[in-house]
């Protein structure tokens, strides 16, 4: 091929690469920016100019104290916060203890236990809902945050164990036996060695774990009908619900640009690790 001709064409492609990330990147910013200019309009701005106009002055700022302490978003925020954190915890403790087991071990029934892994990811979890909320109400655990904890922690084990199982495959091997001719145990060589080396695979579960906690809708309607224990998707949808005849749509945006921040702000945090997490298996 012609030295000019492959250079138009692989600038062409460059051009068109940017134009297709450019209207991607306005489809993903538009509805933040328009949610974030909606909550701070009253309903006559909604209702009498174009959903999209820019808002009037004053801007209505109150809109976010009125959702938070009118509507207890408060408490739909702070549930959200304790079972995302301790549910994600629990799955990233117990997934890397597993993970590592099934990877570095091997013994009888090992690979049954992690197909068995596997196929829980194959299951639909609309199906487990009749039987969980049987088993919850027997253990007493319905409106409780912590059978939702509970719930949302083995929702989670099987793909953080099917991740990080190929993770530990990935370590060399010499880093174990090093540690083990210098007198370390299990435990130790785990949490100073290989638990260290694994970071970037942890926080890419936790992440992923948590954005599906935090974002989780149907187990905490089917498991929670204690307005005190709402945790945010089901506390925005109840609030929207009671708000009857007449949408308060600002303190309603609102209180969607408030459940988007801890997801943005964890986002940009830990971007790096998210990204090394992802693509570790390939370079080692």
């Amino acid at each position: 091929m012609n030295p000019i001709t492959s250079k138009r064409s692989h600038r062409a492609l460059t051009i068109l690469s940017q134009m297709i990330l450019l209207l991607w990147t306005a489809a993903v910013l538009y509805p933040l920016i328009w949610t974030g200019l909606g909550a701070l309009k009253d309903n006559k701005q909604f209702m009498l100019e174009k959903p999209w106009a820019l808002p009037k002055l004053p801007l209505l700022w109150s809109n976010f104290t009125d959702v938070w302490n009118r509507y207890h978003f408060n408490d739909f925020f702070m549930n959200s916060v304790v079972v995302t954190a301790i549910s994600t915890f629990l799955a990233i403790v117990l997934s890397a203890t597993t993970a590592y087991i099934l990877a570095r071990f091997a013994f009888k029934g090992s690979q049954v236990m992690y197909y068995v892994y596997l196929s829980a990811m194959m299951i639909p979890m609309i199906l487990g809902l009749v039987p969980l909320f049987f088993l919850l109400n027997d253990l007493g655990l319905i409106n409780n945050l912590v059978g939702l904890i509970i719930v949302y922690t083995a929702w989670a084990l099987p793909f953080s164990v099917f991740v990080m199982v190929s993770f530990f495959k990935s370590l060399p091997r010499e880093l174990e036996e090093a540690a083990y001719m210098d007198g370390a145990g299990y435990y130790r060589t785990f949490f100073q060695v290989m638990f260290p080396l694994a970071r970037s695979g942890f926080i890419t579960i936790g992440i992923m774990n948590a954005l599906n906690t935090w974002n989780e809708y149907l187990m905490g309607t089917v498991f929670v009908n204690d307005p005190a224990k709402y945790t945010v998707p089901v506390g925005i949808a109840v609030m929207q619900a009671e708000m009857q005849f007449r949408t308060e749509w600002g303190p309603l945006f609102a209180g969607l640009l408030l459940s988007m921040i801890p997801v943005v702000v964890m986002y940009i945090l830990f971007q790096r690790h998210i990204v090394a997490g992802v693509t570790s298996g390939a370079v080692k």
